[in-house]
């Protein structure tokens, strides 16, 4: 299996398909690379060359006990994208790899020239967390929830978060096969990693890094997004940004499956060509 190496000495697992100019996929919390599996092909298809790794503590990479921040993620993933000396580069992240995708442009990308345009869909950015500075975020009490959740009995936790990721309670069809593959994705993360993910992807602040984005970017997110408050995130977000891009997505939930990624997927491969 293909791994490239950080400075910090963590074996990071990669996926590709196709060729192209590169489109490179960061998975949201608790999955993988195994996420993207659907636009692994459709963008291949479309004549990218497309990859998604694994994050640090996820899937197939090493299952790490320090490291599980965002700084260190925007960092790994600048790795990747060093190691396979990729330019031009589009970079989706969807929920946590909002985030991370965001960060590394701003913080690595830009500098490098590598960064072409970024999309997000259901991203956690400006910023999760209820604070004196944001006080429409979620209360600490909600993470602190998860923490405990994912402590107690994360199998059965990963089980009951797919409903809710998907959007099967309010209604949605939802395969047993799609939850199930959430539950096995889920299963694949290190405690250590899963836990401390919770603080990386709700009380990071990513609104100085959105405020200096000078590339253009897609904010996607659906309006029934139970996971990631849209007025908390796509809502925010869009107002902070120089050269952006809102699509809403009347009904969808926070994961990307169905009838949502459909159309989610045809309007990213519009949007790139613009």
């Amino acid at each position: 299996m293909p791994f490239i190496t950080t400075p910090d000495g963590v074996e990071i697992y990669y996926t590709e398909q196709g060729s192209g100019q590169p489109i490179v996929l960061s998975h949201g919390w608790p999955l993988s690379s195994d996420a993207w599996q659907v636009e692994l092909k459709r963008f291949a298809d479309a004549g990218y060359r497309t990859i998604a790794h694994d994050r640090r503590g996820h899937g197939r990479s090493e299952k790490t006990y320090t490291g599980n921040d965002m700084d260190t993620y925007a960092r790994d993933l600048a790795a990747v994208i060093e190691a396979l000396d990729l330019h031009d580069v589009i970079l989706v992240g969807h929920s946590t790899g909002g985030g991370e995708v965001v960060r590394y442009a701003a913080q690595y990308g830009q500098a490098q020239g590598r960064v072409a345009k970024v999309i997000t869909a259901g991203a956690v950015p400006p910023l999760m967390v209820r604070t004196e500075a944001n006080p429409d975020g979620l209360p600490i009490d909600v993470f602190d929830g998860i923490r405990a959740n994912v402590l107690k009995d994360r199998s059965q936790f990963w089980r009951d978060l797919s409903e809710s990721f998907f959007g099967a309670n309010h209604g949605r069809a939802v395969s047993q096969g799609d939850k199930d593959d959430f539950w096995r994705q889920g299963m694949l993360v290190n405690l250590a990693a899963a836990y401390d993910c919770v603080k990386a992807f709700s009380e990071t602040d990513f609104t100085e890094d959105l405020k200096a984005l000078t590339v253009p970017i897609l904010i996607a997110q659906g309006d029934d997004d139970q996971i990631v408050p849209i007025g908390d995130a796509a809502l925010k977000s869009i107002k902070l940004v120089k050269d952006g891009t809102l699509k809403v997505y009347e009904g969808a939930p926070h994961g990307i499956q169905g009838d949502y990624q459909d159309k989610l997927d045809a309007d990213i491969l519009e949007w790139i060509k613009q």
